[in-house]
């Protein structure tokens, strides 16, 4: 081999080893800055930090699914312990309390009695004579008197009935208090009407005995047929003041029958004292029968309004093309 063959072969074999140099070079990996390396690290450390404060305060599990697929899961709401159920009264409990309003009406008739009877005479002068004469008028007037009170018990009773339900109740005191002094007006107008009634055997005058003012339609002497409504009338409020607490043992549609009939019965009332009422020549009280009559009609109509009154449905905007 001569010498410049040498010299080629040596050439070629230095350029082949810097282009082995070379592709070494490329193919190592050029390692990151230290500071590049610190920050990626802290960037880890924060998102793995974030991610675990996220999975503890959304409280959720995660739940695999059988294909290896992974969905959160919320954790059930705790279930709210149950208030302690307050005891419904017995049978006896309830007899009790219809007894003790019972007592309570008569023990009122009777110290109502004994009042006009003794007390009154001594404080009136002429009212011993008027008691207790040979034609005594002040039962008379006591029944006049008492008729009117009974029949705006009565009306009082319909109008805090007819406002349980809406706007008027939560005027004043809400809807308990209205429920109650409805019960309670109807309770003390069955109790004026009972003495309404039953004062009129003191009158010479009138002469009723105790079946005629007892029984409907049993007595002659005046006007038989609107004092037999108003009997009729009373005794059937009684029957709705009766079945404040009977209703766990008829039922709630039989309770709502009974309740209903009460707006007829009203109108019985209302036309015993219009057309039996010898009051009723007055315009004061006239006007009050008629006025009275008026607002429960008024409240009828506002409460069927009230209750078949329904939310209209929400249409969504169709938006603009």
């Amino acid at each position: 081999m001569s010498a410049s063959d040498q010299d080629k072969a040596a050439r070629l074999a230095a350029i082949r080893a810097q282009n082995a140099a070379k592709k070494a070079q490329s193919a190592e990996p050029v390692s990151p800055a230290p500071q590049d390396k610190a920050a990626r690290l802290a960037a880890i450390r924060a998102q793995n930090a974030a991610q675990k404060n996220q999975s503890a305060g959304a409280n959720q599990v995660m739940a695999t699914l059988p294909l290896g697929t992974t969905q959160p899961v919320a954790t059930p709401a705790p279930v709210a312990k149950p208030s302690p159920s307050v005891p419904s009264p017995s049978t006896e409990e309830m007899l009790e309390d219809v007894s003790a309003n019972l007592m309570s009406l008569m023990l009122a008739l009777i110290i109502g009695i004994v009042a006009a009877v003794l007390v009154l005479p001594r404080w009136i002068p002429g009212l011993s004579s008027s008691l207790l004469g040979e034609q005594p008028k002040a039962f008379w007037y006591l029944s006049r008197s008492s008729g009117l009170v009974a029949y705006s018990l009565v009306w009082l009773s319909m109008l805090f009935g007819l406002s349980l339900t809406g706007k008027v109740a939560r005027l004043w005191n809400g809807g308990p208090t209205m429920l109650d002094l409805h019960q309670h007006a109807s309770i003390l107008g069955i109790g004026f009407g009972l003495f309404h009634t039953v004062i009129l055997l003191g009158d010479g005058y009138s002469n009723y005995t105790l079946k005629q003012l007892l029984v409907p339609f049993a007595s002659s002497q005046y006007k038989p047929l609107w004092v037999g409504l108003g009997q009729v009338g009373l005794y059937g409020l009684a029957l709705v003041t009766v079945s404040f607490w009977l209703k766990r043992w008829i039922g709630r549609s039989a309770w709502r029958i009974i309740h209903y009939a009460s707006f007829g019965l009203f109108l019985l009332v209302l036309a015993h004292g219009i057309f039996s009422g010898s009051e009723t020549s007055t315009p004061l009280v006239t006007l009050w029968y008629w006025g009275t009559g008026a607002s429960v009609v008024f409240m009828t109509i506002y409460r069927v309004l009230i209750m078949r009154r329904k939310p209209l449905p929400v249409v969504a905007a169709t938006p603009r093309a």
